[in-house]
């Protein structure tokens, strides 16, 4: 299986997506929306910003 997002509402009623890896392993999450409509476009945000992104790796020094 390759990986995907999934768009669930939880417990709460609330709607939030998941990025899975293809083994099933869930590698990041988003916030809670308050309609699926919402949740899709949390989920296109973070394709558009993802793509271009760089890694930033902070150390002691700078938090």
């Amino acid at each position: 299986m390759s990986a995907h997002f999934e768009v669930y509402e939880d417990r709460a009623q609330h709607w939030r997506f998941r990025l899975k890896a293809g083994n099933g392993e869930i590698v990041a999450v988003g916030e809670s929306y308050p309609t699926r409509n919402g949740a899709e476009r949390g989920v296109d945000a973070v394709r558009r910003a993802a793509a271009e992104a760089d890694v930033h790796v902070l150390d002691d020094g700078h938090r």
